[in-house]
């Protein structure tokens, strides 16, 4: 007899599905990150290179690119998508807010 799978629907962030206290920080980490290792993969750098670029040291390219975003602020991560050449729009909103007049838009 085989037991059925048990399956628990997402919230869309698996941080705060673990019940981590800054789910949402990690979350947006690893989005940013992995724009990051997108743009970084696209231009086939050797790690010497991504240091040059990124203005860090090697050792936090390698932890870079092994995903280890936690080990960078979103500012450090957003700053390294400006050194990569990427627009970035930030849309600043209350969060339960209807009133769209509230959104502000910022361009980095």
């Amino acid at each position: 007899m085989t037991e059925e799978p048990v399956f628990e629907e997402s919230s869309g962030n698996v941080f705060a599905d673990l019940d981590l206290e800054d789910a949402d920080e990690l979350f947006t980490r690893g989005k940013i990150g992995i724009q990051v290792l997108r743009l970084l993969k696209q231009r086939n750098l050797k790690q010497r290179e991504i240091s040059d670029l990124l203005g860090i040291p090697q050792p936090e390219v390698s932890h870079l690119m092994k995903g280890e975003f936690q080990r960078f602020s979103e500012g450090k991560l957003l700053t390294f998508l400006k050194r990569l050449d990427t627009e970035i729009t930030l849309h600043l909103r209350p969060r339960h807010a209807g009133n769209q007049d509230a959104e502000t838009v910022v361009s980095l």
